[in-house]
């Protein structure tokens, strides 16, 4: 039987909550990219296929080429599928990895002053490296716990990102388009990429604009000796700097909801310092 486990410490750091005004484009403004299928073309073919035309989607070469990107939205927590209660705005820096480094994150956690002085601050960061996680007050600099790293280091080993980016450039890797299925109403075309050690990730297309809708992928659980199964679900298509974005990510652990995000500000492109991503230097500088 599965069960559902959910970080804490995770569920802050990747979600948000309640939705604020969008200055940015509705999604009903990104153009439908849908096309005629061909026919006469294998599994493997058509489901290539349907990975680039989501590739194509998502902003083509310029996609592909970002080097940062900063958001700030709400973030919320859920167990057993209900809210906990707790709600928390915040802010996030990415560096997408490249050739030279392999990618880190930053999140700070705003929280009010206090009741005598107006205003936000930064009580907690937490940084995430290629291989580490870290958290960071005005007191300390410390690891995160384990299985939190690990966590967070498999949802990125199969993101949509390191899919396209690693995954269909590595040998013996299979595609295989498996039809359509609904995604919260709406018609999805199903891939799926499989690697040459049997590791999968599934990836669901709006049959119509080829944007990502949902990403799932297993782990076998050492601990109960089954499987665990990761699913995001992404919504409200904003397009930002010509690059539609999901404002809204939801995700699940063994079908039950644990996160949720609703973005408020996106940015791309801002030529963040490394310095962010280094817990040592932050510390120096708290």
């Amino acid at each position: 039987m599965k069960r559902a486990v959910v970080s804490a410490t995770m569920s802050l750091v990747l979600i948000g909550a309640l939705a604020s005004p969008r200055v940015f484009a509705q999604a009903s403004e990104i153009q439908s990219a849908g096309t005629a299928r061909p026919t006469g073309l294998t599994q493997e073919q058509q489901g290539r296929k349907l990975l680039d035309e989501m590739v194509e989607a998502l902003g083509g070469q310029a996609w592909l080429d970002r080097k940062d990107m900063q958001v700030r939205g709400r973030t919320a927590s859920f167990f057993h599928g209900a809210p906990n209660g707790t709600v928390i705005e915040f802010s996030a820096w990415r560096q997408f990895p490249d050739a030279s480094h392999g990618g880190a994150e930053r999140i700070g956690f705003i929280t009010d002053k206090s009741m005598i002085f107006p205003g936000k601050k930064i009580d907690i960061v937490q940084i995430w490296t290629a291989d580490n996680g870290y958290e960071t007050t005005y007191k300390s600099k410390s690891a995160l716990p384990k299985d939190q790293v690990e966590e967070y280091l498999r949802r990125q080993a199969h993101s949509i990102e390191e899919v396209v980016r690693v995954w269909l450039k590595a040998p013996g890797v299979m595609v295989v388009a498996e039809g359509t299925a609904m995604v919260e109403r709406r018609l999805a075309d199903k891939v799926t990429v499989l690697s040459a050690n049997n590791d999968a990730v599934t990836i669901e297309l709006d049959s119509r604009t080829h944007l990502p809708l949902r990403r799932t992928f297993e782990w076998r659980n050492t601990t109960f000796k089954d499987h665990d199964e990761d699913r995001e679900e992404y919504d409200d298509y904003h397009t930002v700097q010509g690059l539609p974005t999901a404002f809204t990510m939801t995700r699940y652990h063994n079908g039950d909801m644990s996160n949720q995000r609703f973005l408020s500000k996106v940015e791309y492109n801002q030529g963040l310092s490394p310095d962010l991503f280094n817990p040592d230097i932050l510390l120096k500088k708290k």
